[in-house]
């Protein structure tokens, strides 16, 4: 996985969990998060963190399957 394939993935769907990104490229969430973060530093990803359906804050959701990145 190189950050070109990161683009075209992310560009191809318009937007991606964490998660779906790391599936994908059968990767750590933590090495694809490194890579996505060059993006949102260049301000062509934007992050952004789906509330728990619960809304009760406890944490217990999976980080990778809240966290949602989108191609600007």
């Amino acid at each position: 996985m190189i950050l070109s394939e990161v683009r075209d993935y992310l560009r191809a769907r318009g937007q991606a969990t964490l998660g779906d990104i790391a599936l994908h490229f059968d990767s750590d969430p933590e090495a694809v998060r490194g890579m996505l973060e060059v993006w949102v530093r260049k301000g062509r990803v934007e992050r952004s963190t789906l509330m728990p359906a619960c809304g009760s804050g406890c944490n217990k959701c999976d980080v990778a399957s809240t966290e949602i990145y989108r191609w600007r």
